[in-house]
């Protein structure tokens, strides 16, 4: 089949925008104005109709003439600092310890010992010499594990303003952590200004619920005595120490009898916590349930001393 001739094909390209107006002016006429640069210079407010743009910016109040904080009394001042730093999750005066809620609770509030030499010396006092800090973390988790407590992490002028400290046993009993350790790292030498010892039982391995559970007989309780006789030895300005415990815990016990041998021992002044109830008394050993009779539980029922059960 034979092919068609080819045609010859003409491109007409259209003008520009330019090409355009520059065939329409004629010559010796101003240039156009630049429109577009007109457009970009304008003010955006100056489009509004009737409402002027006004940029959004919160007005500062400062006082004409500032408050002059230093020159307060100093027990004006403390009470300052009592206000500023009152934590609304301190519950029953808690112990601080290594977790992770005090960035929260306290790291803004810290910024104030930035305020001056004088600021940071009071507020740096009152805020470590008014919490007890404890001094093996007990928060699960790495916390608990960590090698470097709550002490360690301080500066020695801030371990020199604690006056509460508090050792608490019990929890790890089965595998103490290895970061339970008493060392110089531990920075108990700079904390001169603590004289009462807190010591805390949580719970006693010699107990008889916790048979078949232990590790070795008597392993836990030596590991807390060898804990408090260092701690006593690198701290030798206390002169007392306060024993509380979990209501579960009896003063009886191989745990508490070995604490307080140890503080006899040493010659600390002995004193009793709150929590427990324990006195300079000797503790009233438990009596033996007695199974009653159903006769026994028949008259208590009739006394409305038991529920009626029919």
């Amino acid at each position: 089949m034979p092919r068609r001739p080819a045609r010859n094909t003409v491109m007409v390209r259209r003008p520009t925008a330019s090409q355009v107006q520059a065939m329409t002016t004629p010559k010796g006429a101003p240039p156009p104005p630049d429109i577009d640069g007109e457009v970009s210079g304008l003010n955006i407010a100056s489009l509004t109709l009737d409402t002027p743009l006004i940029p959004f910016a919160p007005k500062r109040r400062v006082p004409k003439t500032p408050f002059h904080f230093l020159s307060l009394p100093a027990e004006v001042r403390i009470s300052i600092y009592a206000h500023f730093f009152d934590d609304d999750e301190n519950v029953d005066n808690d112990v601080l310890d290594l977790e992770p809620r005090n960035y929260r609770r306290f790291h803004k509030k810290l910024a104030i010992i930035r305020v001056c030499r004088l600021v940071r010396e009071e507020a740096t006092h009152y805020f470590y010499s008014t919490r007890t800090f404890r001094i093996f973390p007990i928060f699960p988790g790495r916390n608990f594990k960590t090698k470097r407590p709550l002490l360690a992490r301080l500066k020695p002028h801030q371990r020199a303003c604690l006056t509460s400290i508090q050792l608490r046993v019990g929890p790890g009993w089965g595998a103490p952590p290895r970061g339970w350790v008493v060392n110089d790292a531990l920075g108990l030498a700079d904390c001169t200004n603590v004289h009462t010892l807190s010591v805390y039982v949580e719970n006693d391995p010699s107990d008889s619920i916790y048979n078949g559970f232990r590790r070795n007989e008597g392993f836990y309780e030596e590991f807390c005595r060898t804990l408090l006789s260092k701690i006593l030895e690198s701290m030798p300005a206390i002169t007392a120490i306060q024993f509380d415990g979990h209501p579960g815990v009896k003063k009886t016990g191989d745990m508490m009898r070995g604490l307080l041998d140890l503080a006899h021992s040493a010659g600390k002044a002995i004193h009793w916590g709150p929590e427990r109830g324990w006195t300079d008394a000797d503790e009233e050993p438990e009596l033996p349930m007695k199974k009653a009779s159903w006769e026994e539980m028949k008259l208590r029922q009739q006394n409305n001393e038991l529920p009626n059960w029919a």
